[in-house]
């Protein structure tokens, strides 16, 4: 599960979003759509959370973009914790 301020890593980039580069957790649409924040002003992007895989999916008449995919780094924290506990 994710929640809004959690940390997300770019695993698969593209166009407009940078493989490697870090992005947080927006407002929730519900429990499966959410906003990912770009950090430009009020800049975001709305991904998807399908089981355990998040992306945002870009369909554009004019041209073709890959879909951005990310790991959450806050979860996977958090998982870390538990296992060495």
């Amino acid at each position: 599960m994710i929640n809004t301020g959690d940390t997300l890593l770019c695993t698969a980039g593209n166009t407009f979003f940078a493989t490697g580069n870090t992005y947080v957790v927006g407002d929730f649409v519900n429990d499966k759509y959410f906003q990912v924040l770009t950090g430009y002003n009020d800049e975001h992007w709305y991904a998807t959370l399908n089981n355990e895989k998040i992306y945002v999916h870009f369909d554009s008449a004019t041209a073709v973009y890959d879909d951005a995919w990310f790991d959450c780094m806050t979860n996977k924290r958090s998982m870390d914790n538990k296992r060495s506990a």
